[in-house]
């Protein structure tokens, strides 16, 4: 999600990812599951299942946990009719906010998430009332510590990357989302450590939040997080570092 540091709702978003592992766990090989289904079994002709599996592994799934999704998805062993859903609205303060769901039952997922969105001070949006703000993006965080700048431009360019900026602590690789698993595995493949790195939906605007509306605004983003219909949650807030560690 978009704030004033990237890197720091990176990091905020991987303690909270941590502190519910299943859940997340759950969602992760929901996604390959319906990528299978969608596009079959083979990641190298999967673009959607490949990057499902590659997030699966990144949160340590196990390989056999992982294949087994895939064969529900394919039919091997009886897979469910999960379907995609994206839902927009605002927070508090006219912040946009994009919600990705995986639902087998639409009437329940909107219920939930248009509950959470009015229990919070917000509300449910039409289709494309924020969408328009936000732009698909591959970005790749790459510790400092572990990358030469003008090595890891050349790297990334070399690609298909789009650009390499500095974020604080780590260097940003940002591609367009068809290069962004060929750029990826150059990296890993040029033996870069990679702090993290997610296809990501960037707001092109962002809403500056104070701390007058920061716990609020978070406190959504988090309760739509922990909705176990919810896959992904993109936001254009703007909150200083501070206030995201104190209500983050």
């Amino acid at each position: 999600m978009a704030g004033h540091s990237k890197w720091a709702n990176i990091k905020r978003r991987k303690a909270a990812v941590d502190a519910k592992k299943s859940k997340v766990t759950t969602k992760v090989l929901r996604e390959v599951q319906v990528a299978a289904r969608l596009g079959g079994g083979d990641p190298d002709g999967n673009p959607r299942l490949r990057l499902a599996v590659d997030k699966a592994r990144s949160n340590n799934v196990p390989k056999d946990v992982i294949q087994r999704s895939i064969d529900k998805g394919t039919g091997g062993a009886g897979g469910s009719d999960w379907e995609d859903v994206v839902y927009e609205g605002y927070a508090p303060g006219g912040v946009a906010v994009v919600v990705e769901c995986m639902t087998d039952n639409r009437n329940r997922t909107i219920g939930e998430v248009r509950n959470t969105f009015e229990k919070h001070g917000g509300k449910v949006g039409t289709p494309g009332s924020v969408s328009w703000m936000f732009q698909k993006r591959g970005v790749i965080n790459v510790l400092k510590e572990s990358a030469n700048e003008d090595r890891l431009m050349e790297l990334a360019l070399e690609a298909g990357g789009d650009d390499v900026r500095d974020d604080g602590e780590v260097w940003t690789v940002e591609t367009d989302p068809g290069d962004y698993m060929a750029v990826k595995d150059a990296l890993e493949g040029a033996g870069v450590a990679i702090a993290h790195a997610e296809v990501d939906n960037v707001p092109e605007t962002r809403v500056e939040v104070g701390e007058d509306g920061a716990e609020g605004i978070l406190k959504l983003i988090g309760r739509l997080e922990d909705l176990d219909d919810v896959q992904n949650v993109y936001s254009n807030y703007d909150i200083a570092d501070d206030l995201l560690e104190r209500y983050g």
